[in-house]
Parts: structure tokens; C-alpha cells; sequence
């Protein structure tokens, strides 16, 4: 049940009283998409995204006056009702951080009301402080002239070496100009082990593919290339999550796709825009194809030496 207060209103959300304001503002300002219309999106994504936030500590990438002014990024798990769930831990600088946790609709929607377009979730689960990581992650970055079909092909090649490694993977859209590669692993490997891995697996295709693959950073040799990122394996290092908005005009959602659509893709026969997708398409995939990323969850395989 909703009630209303000058430019907000109260919804009641799995027992839980959350406060939502400026509505009418206009967040996306090229489309004329609203601060509410961003809320009711969350909403209807909730029950494919909210699988892979629970239980994991979040970044947010904030920008309450629209996508047409600064943004920034959080760490810090500020004024949050004390029904949103905390994960504190000591960094090496001796101080204590604290990261919002969203594990219910409640949480989510207070998050979104904060300006939050963007979701990042780090990659474990717990509070222990041998938290280990749940699954490897490749970050494929095409530099221009490279696109989603030189990602596609470099995408396809490193399932193809994760497969022999016994390693199942899945893939999706950054959302923006680039794909991610997911490899869930099992409870054995290290945060150490697994960036090890990831880092041997980047520099390998990187030496056996030069014309089209760096593992890299520096922007001079990712012209016409994809970089491979592997640094994404450290324990507080965050991905965008599959499901979450980007900040993009028009919007664009990190998207799951099928191998089979990372293989049209590649072969030219589709184009790379048809793997990009807006909310109401991606509510259309969900609805016929359930969560294609679902994979990443499950229980992985190991690292071999």
C-alpha cells in the first residue's frame, strides 16, 4: 500500500517501509525516462537480479540528476534502513569499510532510490574472511575499431579453452560496448589462485592470437583489439551485474545471452546490435528463455594447475 508526502511517496514492501522521492525527475533525459520509470524497471527485474546480489557485498554507481550530469561511484553503505544487510570489513588502511548487501525487494528499491543505475556485485558470498570466489570472470573490452563481433569471437574461443579445462562458462552483454565470460568454480580455489588462473588464461590467448587479443591495460595497445581482462579476479574487484541497468542514453541492461547468439554474432549473421537490449526486451527474454545466466550460480568446477 502506497501513501503519499510532498514529492515522495510510502510503499509497504514485504513488511518493510520504504521511502521513495522525486519520481517525476528525469533521469535519461534523450529517451525522457524518469526516476520512476528507473524504479518500476528494478521492480520488474527483481526476481532474475536479486539471485545474483544476495548475500554479496555491492559498489553502486549513483547519478540522482540524470545521466546527463556526474555520476559517481560508492563504496560506503550510507543511511540505510536498518533492515538492509551491512558487510564490514578492515582494509589494509586499518579502517573499517562497509558495503550494502541487497538480498530482498525492500533493499533493492531503497538502493534505486538513491539514483543508483548501475549494480556491481563483488564476487563471493559471506562474511568470512576467507571468503572464496565464485566463479572466474573475464571482462572482453574491444578497443575501436573492434566491436561485439571481434568480443563474440574472442568470447567463444575462451569458452572453448575453459571447456578443456573442464571449466562450464556463461556469457553477456557489458551493456555498453563489451561482453563478459563467467566460469563459476567450486569452494577450493583462493582469490590468489583464481587471478593467478584468469591471468595465465589472458596471456596465453594474448600470445597465441597477438593481431586480436592484449591482456594489457594501456589504452596504446588496445587499438583494433580486445582486451582481455583478467583484473577483475581480486576479491574487491566488481562486476556489473547480469539484469543491471547501464548508464547509458538510451538505457541498455547487462544482458545474458546464448552461445548460440555469441555465434551469429561472430559469423556475421546477426549484427551486434541485435545483442543489445533495452529493459522491456530484456523482461521479454526472461519471460521465454528464463535466466540464462542462472549458470553462474551453480556449484563450478576446480582450477587445475
Amino acid at each position: 500500500m502506497a501513501t503519499t508526502e510532498p514529492e515522495a511517496i510510502r510503499v509497504s514492501l514485504e513488511g518493510r517501509d520504504v521511502r521513495l522521492t522525486h519520481l517525476d525527475r528525469v533521469l535519461w533525459p534523450g529517451a525522457g525516462l524518469t526516476k520512476s520509470w528507473l524504479l518500476q524497471s528494478y521492480l520488474a527485474l527483481a526476481p532474475v537480479l536479486l539471485p545474483h546480489l544476495r548475500g554479496r557485498p555491492i559498489t553502486m554507481w549513483r547519478y540522482p540528476e540524470g545521466v546527463d550530469h556526474n555520476g559517481w561511484w560508492q563504496n560506503e553503505c550510507r543511511g540505510a534502513p536498518s533492515w538492509v544487510h551491512v558487510y564490514t570489513y578492515t582494509g589494509k588502511d586499518g579502517r573499517e569499510h562497509r558495503h550494502c548487501v541487497i538480498d530482498d525487494v525492500a533493499s533493492l528499491m531503497w538502493l534505486v532510490n538513491l539514483g543508483t543505475i548501475e549494480i556491481h556485485p563483488f564476487p563471493f558470498t559471506g562474511t568470512a574472511d576467507d571468503a572464496r570466489p565464485s566463479w572466474l570472470v573475464f571482462d572482453l573490452d574491444p578497443g575501436e575499431p573492434a566491436g561485439l563481433r571481434e568480443a563474440s569471437e574472442i568470447a567463444l574461443v575462451l569458452r572453448d579453452v575453459l571447456e578443456a579445462q573442464g571449466l562450464t562458462s556463461v556469457a553477456k552483454t557489458s551493456g555498453v560496448k563489451g561482453m563478459h565470460v563467467f566460469a563459476p568454480l567450486n569452494a577450493t580455489a583462493t582469490f590468489e589462485a583464481a587471478k593467478s588462473y584468469a591471468r595465465t588464461v589472458a596471456g596465453a590467448l594474448a600470445s597465441e592470437l597477438p593481431d586480436v587479443v592484449v591482456d594489457r591495460q594501456a589504452r596504446t595497445l588496445r587499438t583494433g583489439k580486445v582486451l582481455l581482462d583478467w583484473l577483475q579476479n581480486d576479491r574487491f574487484r566488481s562486476t556489473v551485474a547480469p539484469y543491471s541497468l547501464r548508464a547509458t542514453d538510451p538505457p541498455a541492461v547487462s544482458t545474458p545471452l546464448t552461445w548460440e547468439e555469441v555465434r551469429a554474432v561472430r559469423a556475421g549473421d546477426a549484427s551486434p546490435t541485435s545483442i543489445s537490449f533495452g529493459v522491456e526486451e530484456v523482461l521479454q527474454r526472461v519471460r521465454s528463455m528464463g535466466d540464462l545466466f542462472a549458470g553462474a550460480l551453480t556449484q563450478g568446477g576446480a582450477l587445475r594447475r
